[in-house]
């Protein structure tokens, strides 16, 4: 073969978010302040974003622990120059109103075309 490497299959970022691995979070994270595309892995979407059905009645919702997370991503990206991932603590109110503090990191890497992409994961997720 003249190629360098042979490709057997590949899984582009544009096909994870149709299939609903990642979650576009782009318009609310340029709201924040971030420049570049942006996802959540659906583990961290589902798991920690939407809320439980007691927590929302008590004014838990998708929207604002979004925006948290965006927010507390903002901070740690901002303090943590001149790396493609940081790591930072996100705690999150639960079904029995306790809260769990959660690991997510923040990478940035190439997207489908090269251009820079950010994505926002639980640590399993990587």
């Amino acid at each position: 073969m003249e190629s360098k490497s042979n490709v057997i299959y590949s899984y582009s970022r544009k096909q994870s978010i149709e299939d609903g691995v990642l979650i576009d979070i782009t318009s609310e994270a340029k709201e924040i302040g971030f420049k570049i595309n942006t996802v959540v892995t659906s583990n961290l979407f589902y798991r920690y974003i939407v809320p439980k059905n007691n927590i929302a009645a008590e004014g838990q919702s998708t929207t604002g622990r979004l925006h948290d997370l965006i927010v507390l991503a903002l901070f740690a990206a901002k303090s943590s120059m001149n790396t493609d991932q940081v790591k930072f603590p996100v705690s999150f109110l639960m079904d029995d109103d306790k809260k769990e503090t959660v690991e997510v990191i923040a990478h940035i890497g190439p997207g489908d075309r090269g251009e820079p992409v950010l994505t926002l994961m639980l640590v399993e997720d990587l």
